[in-house]
């Protein structure tokens, strides 16, 4: 299952935003607003949960400075990675898109696309 935010301009520069997104405390900001439960773990991990799905660990798996952030499932249960795509338009300006792939059976697919 892939799925992909809308892609997002916003005024500032790309190792701003790499360096902000590198710090996972600032997920908390990103998530959406049925969010139950989010928990920083250390310096790359933090569990998130969305009202009526399980809790998911996440832990930093890639950086790539100042254009990606892979962010993957600590659990073999649930695989997935979050990467965030950071493209420099200008000095001060970034695009940023969010693309979600994972391997789910059809019925965690549904209620995860319910939560969009």
């Amino acid at each position: 299952m892939n799925l992909e935010s809308p892609k997002v301009s916003i005024e500032k520069s790309a190792p701003y935003l790499f360096d902000s997104l590198s710090d996972v405390k600032n997920f908390e900001k990103l998530m959406p607003e049925s969010i139950a439960k989010f928990e920083v773990l250390g310096d790359d991990a933090f569990i998130f949960g969305l009202k009526g799905m399980p809790e998911i660990k996440l832990k930093m798996k890639e950086k790539v400075a100042p254009n990606k952030i892979v962010l993957g499932a600590a659990s073999d249960k649930l695989p997935f990675t979050l990467t965030a795509n950071i493209d420099s338009v200008s000095e001060n300006t970034s695009d940023i898109q969010l693309f979600f792939e994972g391997e789910f059976n059809p019925m965690m697919a549904m209620m995860i696309k319910g939560h969009q």
